[in-house]
């Protein structure tokens, strides 16, 4: 017999979860489907850290989104047992007068009224003895940014969610998806469900599902080596060091490095935002260190910038991003099915809004529109007809 229910997620990590609370807390039938059982290795969320950062370089129309989802963060750690937010402050630099990222970061900043200070090169090396910075080179500190521990935060959201009667179904991939005019049925390997709505929101695996329902979005998943080194504790612990966000001259255009500082011994966090390995997510390879690029260009960067950093590889690991054209993410609904809602293409710098998005599909699944400003993020835009390179 076929179960029926208000709404079914597909794909339950980090916004699908957050979406699956919100709705469950109001009351809503729910059912959560995921290809694997959240928190997992297979996701976005997978690496225990990520960064929340307010003062945004990849632009200023998402700070309001960044406060919000902090301030549901907080909820959610008062809400839980789990420990999902540390302070421990932001750094950002680049080449003086010469680096959009950061500089667009300091912009929103100031346009926001944040808390940021802007930093020389040299004020930088004497704040934090483990940088070595050039003199040309120019930042900021965040003070109120941090760290989420990004499975924590999947973990509470599940509980919360099925405290509040949602129902899951884990290790249960999706087959097909067939949409009418007021419902729709979805096609798993363990069986057939049918609801009056449906989000979907799984992540690498966004692009084959959303064909299903006749929608081909431009995702273009892509392979992400993170690795942890050994380093000075007395200099990179996360008591004295923040996260970061470095921009780097890399030929004609600009890599960015990003990372975390050591925890108990854990090493120094460091991945490379902009670098793309276009992959099959079914097919990819995982194991780190299997391709030449997995820790050399990151062992550049900490000898270049933080050589007391760059001591023994601890640990490295394989992440997935999963990338729009324009690098802004797609949340709206389906265009011929409105009451299909769909979040994708985060593109490596949106699990710290998950809280905030489980809110927008939350609203939008509802009542058909959220209280956010989403404009950016239409799967229509001119933004999404550019080339990914």
């Amino acid at each position: 017999m076929t179960k029926h229910y208000d709404v079914i997620v597909a794909g339950a990590g980090s916004m699908g979860m957050a979406a699956g609370y919100y709705l469950a807390r109001q009351g809503v039938k729910v059912l959560l489907v995921d290809s694997y059982h959240p928190p997992h290795d297979q996701g976005s969320h997978y690496g225990e850290t990520r960064i929340i950062r307010h003062a945004y370089g990849e632009g200023r129309e998402y700070v309001p989104l960044a406060l919000r989802s902090q301030e549901l963060w907080n909820e959610l750690e008062k809400k839980s047992h789990h420990k999902i937010f540390t302070q421990v402050g932001a750094i950002g630099f680049g080449p003086k007068n010469n680096a959009p990222f950061i500089d667009e970061a300091i912009a929103s900043g100031k346009a926001y009224g944040l808390n940021v200070e802007h930093l020389t090169g040299e004020q930088l090396r004497e704040r934090y003895q483990g940088l070595h910075v050039p003199d040309d080179y120019s930042g900021f500190f965040e003070p109120d940014s941090g760290i989420l521990f990004s499975e924590n935060c999947n973990q509470a959201y599940k509980e919360l969610a099925i405290h509040h009667g949602a129902e899951v179904s884990f290790y249960n991939p999706i087959t097909d998806i067939e949409a009418y005019e007021d419902s729709v049925k979805v096609i798993s390997e363990k069986g057939i469900f049918t609801s009056d709505k449906l989000i979907i929101s799984a992540g690498s695996w966004c692009g084959k599902l959303t064909e299903k329902v006749g929608l081909r979005l431009p995702l273009v998943p892509t392979r992400q080596p993170v690795a942890w080194f050994e380093a000075n504790e007395d200099l990179f612990n996360s008591n004295v060091f923040p996260v970061f966000m470095v921009e780097v001259p890399s030929g004609d255009t600009r890599a960015i490095y990003y990372g975390f500082p050591t925890f108990n011994g854990c090493g120094v966090k460091v991945g490379r935002h902009d670098y793309i390995n276009a992959i099959d997510p079914d097919t990819m390879n995982r194991e780190f260190g299997s391709e030449e690029e997995d820790q050399g260009h990151l062992r550049e960067f900490l000898d270049q910038f933080m050589p007391q950093a760059s001591g023994s590889l601890k640990k490295g690991m394989i992440c997935l991003y999963t990338r729009t054209p324009d690098g802004h993410f797609i949340i709206d609904k389906h265009p011929v099915h409105s009451h299909i809602s769909i979040a994708a293409g985060f593109s490596g710098h949106g699990f710290k809004f998950a809280s905030a998005v489980g809110e927008i599909l939350s609203q939008l699944t509802l009542t058909g529109e959220t209280e956010h400003d989403i404009s950016i993020f239409k799967w229509n835009r001119p933004g999404l007809h550019k080339t990914v390179n």
